[in-house]
């Protein structure tokens, strides 16, 4: 009964970081001893002080449904947020909790977008900013990126990749999968561009604002003149290690966050009680109360690029943030090992998979049909072993 479906989902691409987790898991359930380095979700246990909030929570009897735009107390915990970590003055108003920062973007995809609206995404990006764009009857402009710039658009670039037709730009800092953070300069220089095309709006993606080795997160919304027009996009899922949780939110133009608002009411209502009296007590807390984990990541990245370095083929760049490493592996096209003919990043990753028992995810589901992309969420020994494979079978 497939062709009963509606052409918008039998259109829909399926997401390739959750299909590699589900193959991941289907070999491990025949067996297999399988190490997963394909989703993007940090390996520690949530803190205990969120813990004891949300159990809290539950003592207190907080189990009716929620505002659609979340507790009062939640906007004002994000906006102190903003105010403390990125200098930014949302207020209650200009804020949408959702759940997670995935329905955040699409809220906004669909609010925003007319049909035939052009939205720029610097290649990569992240695996489901295209089909949530499409799926709002948006077109992609994918503009490719380069590793020897680290994988950052310029401003040439994204002059060049505008028409009258385009209303957004989509963009992740710390970038989703590249590891590439945005300095004030270069965000400034892609800013001077935008100001001479008044009617574009930006999607600043910072959920993994704090996984960051460069020294500081900036958010374009703080850059002069784009505050009106940016929509910055954040979460607990990454830094906080409460990927299941499921809360995301938005800092916006008033009638952004009121047309989100309007939309999710219709759609999912106000999110989980539990988990957004939890988050109050996350964002409260000083980023010193994760920094442990952030240290840990900055180690797991330098043994990941040690140990891949030694691997002949991979060409690799040295990314400044979140937990992922994006090697161009392009030199394995159209080379055979182990009796299958390379030809493409997908090739390359199923190999890595049926051969080394590794999953990675391959780059063309992020834009890049050259790199591959490794997550260092996962411990240690994971890691080794996982490298130590992956050289075998290469």
């Amino acid at each position: 009964m497939s062709n009963h479906l509606s052409d918008r989902i039998k259109n829909m691409s399926t997401s390739a970081t959750l299909a590699m987790a589900a193959k991941a898991r289907e070999l491990r359930n025949e067996g297999k001893d399988i190490i997963g380095l394909s989703l993007g979700e940090p390996d520690f246990n949530i803190p205990d002080f969120i813990k004891e909030a949300a159990k809290q929570a539950i003592d207190e009897n907080y189990s009716s449904y929620t505002p659609v735009d979340g507790y009062a107390e939640l906007k004002t915990a994000i906006s102190n947020k903003f105010k403390r970590d990125n200098n930014l003055n949302y207020g209650p108003n200009q804020i949408v909790v959702s759940t997670g920062a995935k329905q955040s973007l699409f809220n906004v995809a669909m609010v925003v977008l007319n049909p035939g609206d052009e939205v720029i995404l610097p290649a990569p990006y992240w695996v489901s900013y295209s089909d949530i764009v499409k799926l709002a009857e948006g077109v992609p402009v994918e503009v490719l990126t380069q590793i020897d710039t680290d994988f950052k658009m310029t401003p040439e670039q994204l002059e060049a990749a505008i028409t009258p037709k385009t209303k957004m730009l989509w963009f992740s800092s710390p970038c989703n999968p590249s590891g590439s953070v945005y300095s004030k300069e270069e965000l400034e220089g892609l800013a001077e561009v935008l100001k001479k095309h008044p009617d574009i709006y930006v999607v600043s993606d910072e959920i993994y604002e704090h996984i960051n080795f460069a020294g500081g997160h900036v958010s374009i919304a703080g850059i002069d003149g784009m505050y009106d027009r940016t929509v910055t996009v954040n979460g607990v899922s990454k830094a906080f290690a409460m990927t299941g949780w499921r809360i995301g939110y938005i800092g916006a133009p008033e009638w952004i966050a009121k047309g989100c608002t309007k939309l999710q009411g219709q759609v999912t209502s106000g999110t989980n009680a539990i988990a957004q009296r939890a988050v109050i007590t996350a964002l409260e807390a000083p980023v010193s109360k994760i920094q442990f984990m952030i240290d840990k990541f900055h180690e797991r990245r330098d043994l990941v690029l040690g140990l891949l370095g030694e691997i002949e083929g991979f060409n690799l760049n040295v990314p400044e943030g979140a937990f992922y490493v994006f090697p161009d592996i392009s030199a394995f096209f159209g080379k055979t090992l182990n009796g299958v003919t390379i030809n493409n990043a997908s090739d390359f990753s199923l190999y890595l998979l049926e051969h080394a028992n590794v999953a990675t995810v391959t780059g063309e589901a992020f834009g890049n049909p050259n790199c591959i992309r490794i997550s260092y969420a996962a411990s240690e020994k994971e890691l080794k072993e996982a490298i130590s494979r992956i050289k075998a079978v290469l």
